[in-house]
């Protein structure tokens, strides 16, 4: 007979490979039922762009039928409740569970074309999905969602107005640009653009998240040092093309997120522009700018290399048109994408677990 007891510990058998835990321990499975020989439960995954999630289904239904009855009927729903290492009761930005910082050390790098895409592909993953243009002098979020007509909505609530972000293609999204005039260069020292991204998060409604991301400006200043000191980042994405010049800069905003007196885990470095692939020779890989650049760099600084984003027109002219091109349909682009974002996604969950790890050994 297939018992409730049978199941679990056939399931101990199947291990979180990032969180190096079996699924039972770490509370993933739930709602177990038995009717004869069919078997239904479910698995909540630590988010719902996990990499792992066909490994784990398919490792589950192995392990029913391998120790419980090999003529059972095996059904697993998978579903993904993302973690946060965060304050629920936090006063600023209390339903966000995890903000993350795009950041580059040098311009040009295709920065806010990653955070676009990235943001994009892990709503199509079902997460829900911010993003804030904090590159306060050249916002470019409202080209690429294709917004660039619409304003934001104010409401009242308990006494306050809060802005409401523009929402495009299941993100919702803020930037500086939403409110300046875009033929008008933004002209403001440091502290008055620091003031205006702080609105961004503290007079918006932003809602119920599971991520938020930060297009920050390139560099290293004022923008960068007030963002660390008022919003609890859970880490930081580095994007770098491979040649030299954009790898030092890389390396020094890496630097700045391991400041002692900044301390933001870096999540990992993504490589744009890693090579040039033409539409006609779709086999040819051509390394304009150098290869392996940003690999040399991730294995030196000890951080993942999470991506590999090739140099096409396609990216250019889906961004240029404001339609993102992780939002294509079955194109090596969109696979590139969504592959960026579940490493995104995988290593903030394990971050969040080492977190929780680190808690719990304190207070025992």
């Amino acid at each position: 007979m297939i018992t409730t007891e049978k199941v679990l510990d056939a399931l101990r058998n199947v291990d979180d490979p990032d969180l190096k835990k079996d699924i039972v321990t770490l509370g993933m499975v739930r709602d177990v039922k038995i009717d004869g020989n069919k078997v239904s439960f479910t698995v909540v995954l630590t988010t719902p762009a996990c990499p792992m999630k066909d490994m784990i289904h398919k490792a589950c239904v192995n392990a029913i039928i391998h120790f419980v009855d090999k003529q059972a009927e095996v059904d697993v729903h998978m579903t993904a409740d993302v973690t946060s290492r965060r304050n629920a009761s936090a006063p600023l930005l209390p339903g966000v569970k995890n903000i993350i910082a795009v950041a580059s050390g040098k311009g040009g790098v295709g920065k806010s074309t990653v955070a676009s895409n990235l943001a994009v592909a892990l709503a199509l993953n079902g997460a829900r999905v911010g993003l804030v243009d904090a590159d306060i002098y050249g916002p470019s979020v409202p080209i690429m969602f294709d917004v660039m007509d619409e304003k934001p909505m104010i409401k009242n609530k308990d006494g306050k107005n809060f802005i409401i972000p523009v929402e495009s293609y299941h993100v919702k999204l803020l930037s500086i640009g939403f409110f300046a005039d875009t033929s008008q260069a933004i002209v403001w020292r440091g502290p008055m653009a620091s003031k205006a991204l702080n609105q961004m998060f503290a007079d918006a409604d932003w809602g119920e998240l599971d991520y938020m991301l930060i297009d920050l400006p390139p560099g290293t200043g004022d923008i960068h040092l007030s963002l660390v000191q008022s919003v609890p980042l859970t880490g930081a994405v580095v994007v770098s093309t491979p040649q030299q010049v954009a790898l030092a800069d890389a390396q020094k905003a890496v630097s700045m997120f391991k400041m002692p007196n900044i301390n933001v885990p870096v999540l990992g470095i993504i490589e744009n522009m890693a090579y040039f692939t033409p539409e006609e020779l779709p086999d040819n890989k051509y390394f304009i700018f150098g290869k392996d650049g940003a690999k040399s760099l991730a294995e030196r600084l000890q951080v993942p290399l999470l991506a590999e984003i090739p140099l096409v027109q396609g990216i250019r002219e889906a961004g240029d048109a404001g339609r993102p091109a992780a939002l294509q349909e079955n194109t090596v682009l969109s696979k590139v994408f969504r592959e960026m974002a579940q490493r995104v996604a995988q290593e903030v969950a394990i971050r969040n677990a080492e977190k929780v790890n680190q808690a719990t050994a304190e207070t025992t």
